[in-house]
Formats: C-alpha cells, structure tokens, sequence
C-alpha cells in the first residue's frame, strides 16, 4: 500500500511537472515570437563575416586561427612597450576583439535564423543559415581552423591561453541551432557531416591540447564553461562516451568543487565583479543540466552527500537577482548596473522545477541585452531552440 501511494504521488509530481514545463515553453515562445521573427528578418540580410576578415599583427597564428587578447590586461605605464600588466575586472578597450565579434555576431544570426525555423518551418531561415555555417566551417578562403590556440594571449607574456577557450561559448547556440535545423530539406548531408567533423575535430582539441586540458582543469567558472561547451557540440555530434564522461564530471568535480553548502560559489565571490560571475557560472551549471540530462541521469535532481545541488544554487542566487540591493558584498567593480538581465538559468530552472516567480522574474528582465560585456557572458540568448 505505501509502495502504491509513493507511486502515485511520484506520478502526480512528474505529471504536474511536466504540465508546467510544457506551459512555459508556450509561454516563452509566445514571449520571444516578435523578438525572435524580427532578429531573423535582420539575420536574411546578413552576409558571412568569419575570422578571415580581420587580423591582428599581435596574432602568432594565421589567415584562419581565432585570435583574441586578455581583457584585463593593459600596457605597463612604467614599461610601455614591455608586457603588459593585469588590472581584475577592468577590460582594455584597445585589445584586439574583432574575431570575438565575429563570432558572437555568427551566434546571433544561426541563433536566430533556427529560433524563426522552429516557429515557421520555412526552410529559407535554414537557407540563410547554411551560408554563414559553410562559411565558418567549411569553404576554404573563410573557414576557422577547430582550436583556440591563440585565444586571449597577452603581448609579452603568452601567444595564447587555455582560458581563451572561454571565447568559443558563442558555438553553442550555433550547434544547437544546427540540431534544430539539421532534419529540413534545404540542409545537404555533405554539408552537414562536414560541419560535423569540425565540431568533433574541436572537441578532440579541447580534451588533448595543452591549452584545452589547462581550461577544463580550470577550478572556476572556466572549468563549467569548458564542461558547457563540450557537452553542447558532443550533443551535436551525438559523441555518447564524452556526454557521459561530462555528467560524471558535473556531479564529481564541478559541483562538489565549486558550490558551497549555502549554494553559493566562493570562487566567485572573491572576484571583483563577485555579482556577474557568480550568475555566468550558475547560467553554465545550469545549461550543463539543461543539456546533459537523462531520465536515468538527472542532474537537476542530483545532489551530493551534504546538499550541494542545482536547485539550491538556483534558490541562493535568486535572492540577489530579485533584488539585487540585498546582494551582500560590493558592487562589482565594472558593470554593476547592467546586471541581471533575463538570465538562462532563472528560464530553464523555472522549466525544469515549475517555478513561476522563476519565470515572472525571468519575463521581467531585460530579454535583449546589447551591452557587449552581458552580450560577451550571455552564451544562450535564443532559448527557444533550447526547449
């Protein structure tokens, strides 16, 4: 009898559950549609900008490696033309940026192009799409080669660094929009197993090269975006044994590591922008779930011996990002007053956990941030190819 009871009210709940996740993804559709079919009208007319139309003489790489600078790193006044020097949390407006750019620009445009494919079915956003995927990935005068070798360097010091890798959360959206589109007529095979191997040939990048196993080692937010990355074009490429590895990672290493009791991630807050890095690192844990999960393996149930789950990550941090005035540390140093916007994790948390105080916040917030540092550490800006 008590077997019976605990069956059925386990029923009531997943169904309950899942009555509220199909709600919000209504909901949030019919938020975003507007937004969404308008960023798509602007994405029609854009033409392909990769890392082959701009370069840096700072670059030690070539035509088609990614390139980017250290943003907290500027000139020694005391040495102008020496190494430069680290100031936390203060970006150098004059480093090299371009190929970040580009790369954001292309996650707009794949983001938006599968968002209003997903809401239409008109194949001509998958059209569109697939000339700046071929771009990227495929045609030989404007591909990227698969590794960030060069990523985040600083002059005098280093040609490029593992925590560059964090540059590439902007494919995310592109392999997502790639699952979302990759069944439609318009999208050829050979196309498709093309970008394909780029995606597998990054990821063998990410876990053999010596800048990709310094950044997934990274015991901060760089090791969850590592984790988020990978996990997202693993997806793609459907590479089960790395999925599985990463959700072993995730409940063994990340979690444990990097969330304290109380939800908090003390790794954060001794940053000096404690409030901003603190939600990018919950944005990615939760993305981790969003992507990783299986009805055997849910990380958003999971929880380790003493507590530490997402959930109770989800309710420290949403204090602050409700009324950011109770927020008990200073002010970040730069952009205190850009965040929160309409962050992933407080959508996706609300989906999984049918919070609708989740969700009002999350509708309540800013839902198209254009601040480029926001923009820079908003991975997931088109959620509905994520639902």
């Amino acid at each position: 009898m008590r077997n019976l009871l605990f069956t059925i009210l386990l029923y009531i709940a997943t169904f309950s559950a899942t009555f509220a996740q199909n709600k919000f993804r209504v909901q949030t559709t019919a938020i975003l549609k507007v937004q969404v079919l308008k960023e798509a009208e602007w994405a029609m007319q854009q033409k392909p900008i990769t890392v082959t139309a701009e370069s840096s003489p700072r670059s030690a790489g070539g035509k088609h490696d990614f390139f980017s600078e250290g943003d907290y790193w500027w000139p020694n006044p005391a040495n102008p033309d020496g190494p430069y020097v680290n100031r936390d949390g203060e970006t150098n407006p004059n480093n090299f940026v371009a190929h970040r750019y580009a790369m954001i620009r292309f996650s707009e445009i794949v983001g938006a192009l599968a968002s209003a494919y997903q809401i239409t079915g008109d194949e001509k956003y998958v059209k569109q799409a697939l000339i700046h995927l071929k771009a990227w990935f495929v045609n030989q005068e404007t591909f990227m080669n698969p590794n960030l070798a060069y990523a985040q360097a600083i002059k005098g010091l280093y040609t490029g660094r593992g925590i560059g890798i964090i540059d590439t959360i902007h494919l995310m959206e592109v392999a997502q929009g790639i699952i979302v589109m990759e069944q439609a007529k318009s999208f050829d095979k050979a196309s498709l197993k093309s970008i394909k191997k780029w995606f597998a040939d990054y990821i063998l990048w990410l876990n053999t090269s010596k800048n990709g196993i310094a950044e997934k080692n990274a015991k901060n937010n760089h090791g969850t975006t590592w984790s988020m990355q990978v996990a997202s074009f693993a997806k793609l490429v459907n590479d089960q044994p790395m999925l599985s590895s990463l959700r072993s990672r995730y409940k063994n290493v990340l979690l444990p590591n990097q969330m304290a009791v109380d939800g908090a991630f003390p790794l954060e807050l001794a940053r000096t922008k404690a409030y901003g890095y603190s939600i990018f690192n919950l944005d990615a844990m939760v993305m981790l779930c969003q992507i990783l999960s299986t009805p055997k393996d849910n990380l958003w149930t999971y929880q380790t011996p003493d507590g530490r789950s997402i959930k109770r990550g989800l309710d420290y941090l949403y204090t602050y990002v409700a009324n950011k005035s109770k927020w008990p540390l200073k002010p970040d140093i730069m952009f205190w007053e850009n965040w929160p916007v309409a962050q992933p994790f407080l959508l996706f948390g609300a989906n999984y956990f049918g919070e609708h105080t989740w969700f009002n916040t999350w509708k309540s917030l800013d839902l198209k941030p254009t601040n480029e540092e926001v923009v820079r550490n908003l991975p997931i800006r088109h959620p509905i190819i994520w639902l």
